[in-house]
């Protein structure tokens, strides 16, 4: 099996091209990899498409990549919140594009994606502005919109713990659209809390198995925080 262990996450992010797309997982501040775009940042890739549930808050992750000015476009659910200056600055300067996309509708073209999936109907957005210039099909007297899948050249997101093979636990509200993300890059960076040894994770409880990760960094000084014996069952 694969050590897919990184010493940080610099050399975890690896290169990341000039007009790449980009999913960053989170749920407002809870399973931002808040680390992994600092090194985006300090690498200095620009004319970035992100994808993510928002347009990032406060002066750090997101928002500071947003500020760097190395997206060029981003497509979310939650463009603006109350901390969102950075996006808001750079959307009335003409410096950033958005796509408006519901939810549910983004967890399903990413999940999409991952899965193959070329493109779905779907009801939401139907009658609205979000639909303009889709192409539209009524299924039994309802009508719907065609939402096309997204891929992206590299997911970045947050565990609470991996095993050395990429195998993921997450936490709450962190795991939101991160196993999604996974699935639907061509390469996967993971920032955890702790890297446990092999064998040690329950597969019961692996939400993302290792074939959808390609590199993990712990964060601090916690790289074998779980021994031998401390979870039963082995990775997978």
């Amino acid at each position: 099996m694969i050590d897919k262990r990184a010493s940080d996450p610099v050399s975890a992010l690896g290169e990341v091209d000039d007009g790449a797309t980009v999913m960053i997982g989170g749920f407002g501040e809870a399973g931002s990899p808040v680390e992994l775009i600092d090194a985006l940042i300090d690498q200095g890739a620009g004319d970035l498409t992100v994808v993510s549930n928002n347009a990032g808050s406060g002066t750090t992750g997101l928002a500071a990549l947003i500020r760097a000015g190395q997206v060029a476009r981003i497509v979310c659910s939650f463009p603006k919140s109350s901390d969102s200056t950075a996006f808001a600055e750079m959307y009335r300067a003409g410096r950033i594009e958005l796509e408006l996309v519901p939810q549910g509708t983004l967890a399903e073209r990413i999940r999409a994606g991952g899965a193959g999936i070329p493109a779905f109907y779907t009801p939401t957005s139907a009658g609205t502005d979000l639909a303009a210039g889709k192409e539209h099909r009524r299924f039994a007297d309802r009508e719907c919109v065609l939402e096309n899948a997204i891929c992206a050249d590299v997911a970045l997101i947050k565990a609470a713990i991996a095993d050395w093979h990429g195998n993921l636990l997450f936490t709450k509200t962190a795991r939101n659209f991160s196993p999604l993300m996974a699935m639907a890059a061509r390469t996967t960076v993971v920032q955890v809390e702790a890297i446990a040894q092999p064998g040690n994770l329950n597969p019961e409880h692996v939400v993302t198995p290792g074939i959808f990760v390609d590199r993990v960094v712990a964060i601090g000084d916690r790289q074998q925080l779980l021994g031998s014996g401390t979870h039963s069952g082995g990775s997978r």
